[in-house]
């Protein structure tokens, strides 16, 4: 199993970017997927979660801003980005939990993408 993320990048603060997250492979079933986020010298923080049902969960600083949804045909979580700030830097980490062949749970990540928000 794979996890390929894309669409981080520069922008103003104010901007927007969407994320996407594709996993590819041996996939049986796909239940929760996220994203999370790390900043220069900080831990890594859960941004926003969706379940297969699609509940949805937000840390608190991204509610109102940040959209997350999925298509479960591709197998792709996307994190829509909106009135981006500065603290919202950080590279950005996809995580999906995947059975591979239809028994035993796992937590898959992507590589991450790097998200910069200018002033």
């Amino acid at each position: 199993v794979q996890l390929q993320a894309s669409g981080g990048g520069l922008v103003q603060a104010g901007g927007s970017l969407r994320l996407s997250c594709a996993a590819s492979g041996s996939i049986t079933s796909i239940n929760i997927m996220g994203w999370y986020r790390q900043a220069p010298g900080k831990q890594r923080e859960l941004v926003a979660t969706i379940t297969n049902g699609i509940t949805t969960n937000y840390q608190d600083s991204v509610k109102g801003r940040f959209s997350i949804s999925r298509d479960n045909a591709k197998n792709t979580v996307y994190l829509q980005m909106n009135s981006l700030k500065p603290e919202d830097t950080g590279v950005y980490y996809c995580n999906v939990n995947i059975s591979p062949y239809g028994s035993r749970w796992y937590k898959y990540w992507g590589q991450g993408t790097l998200v910069t928000v200018s002033s």
